[in-house]
């Protein structure tokens, strides 16, 4: 059971990876970022997610400085992943892609850089370049993102490293069951991104009968769920209450029948775009 914020679950690598951290998806640069991500240090999240495409790894990196300086914490104890956009899936592409991430960040490697969406016809080079920048040990660790069965199993008859990850939209709405079970039998963690469903589950009747059952919040219920179905959750917040309320979630657990109860309300729905069908 994930006991605490600093708990990590092993990669198939051997790297360990916190099981709950920030997301910044959609915050700009600014103020706002940096606070953000210095709180969520300061309150003991040692997880930290951004992607080129967020145009805020600048901020992200001067608020990781920032902590350790402030802090006293070490780079090594922090967990930090970035993602290659679509734009630059290719080989030289994606190498190249990887230094503008680190330059703006201000690190000297990423723990885990991942394909952001399996554009078809360019991951698989992309992958080989992800392949290349691990090999040479610029990264700790590498995988992918929004990758559904047959990608990942595209991407495996041809890689020579299997993805540790894959970050996918994953929430009561979007169990993700057969893909779940698919990512364990091959030993990739699963990874969420909008846990929350972007706040529109926060009003549901069902979820919150349960957060007064717990006395929790909503958010608090779906993020417990979140880790006790094996789930590796960034949920995204600027507020510093938010911060703290989102990760207070170590000391309860949910039943088996509370669980399955959550289980209950997939209806296969999204609120990001489709795997199989987007067009950037």
């Amino acid at each position: 059971m994930v006991k605490s914020l600093q708990n990590r679950t092993q990669l198939n690598n051997g790297v360990k990876m916190p099981w709950f951290g920030i997301g910044v998806f959609k915050v700009e640069e600014g103020p706002d970022l940096i606070q953000a991500v210095k709180a969520a240090i300061k309150h003991g999240y040692r997880n930290i997610d951004t992607a080129a495409i967020y145009g805020n790894e600048e901020g992200v990196g001067q608020a990781i400085r920032e902590a350790i300086q402030e802090t006293g914490i070490s780079r090594e104890a922090l967990f930090v992943t970035s993602k290659v956009w679509n734009d630059d899936l290719g080989y030289e592409a994606t190498l190249a892609a990887y230094e503008t991430s680190l330059q703006k960040l201000g690190l000297d490697y990423l723990d885990l850089y991942l394909i952001h969406w399996p554009v078809e016809g360019k991951f698989k080079d992309a992958w080989r370049a992800l392949e290349t920048l691990y090999k040479e040990e610029k990264v700790k660790a590498i995988g992918v993102s929004n990758f559904q069965i047959h990608h990942l199993e595209d991407l495996m008859k041809d890689a020579e490293i299997k993805p540790v990850l894959n970050q996918v939209e994953y929430h009561p709405r979007l169990t993700q069951k057969e893909l779940q079970a698919f990512c364990v039998k091959n030993g990739i963690q699963l990874g969420a991104w909008s846990p929350l469903m972007q706040g529109q589950l926060l009003d549901n009747p069902e979820l919150k009968e349960l957060a007064g059952k717990y006395n929790k919040s909503v958010a608090q219920i779906i993020l417990r769920w979140d880790l006790q179905n094996g789930v590796v959750t960034i949920p995204k917040s600027i507020k510093e209450h938010r911060i703290i309320e989102n990760a207070a979630v170590f000391d309860f657990e949910l039943a088996k029948e509370d669980m399955e109860r959550i289980d209950g309300l997939n209806q296969n729905k999204r609120v990001g775009p489709d795997p199989d069908h987007f067009d950037f």
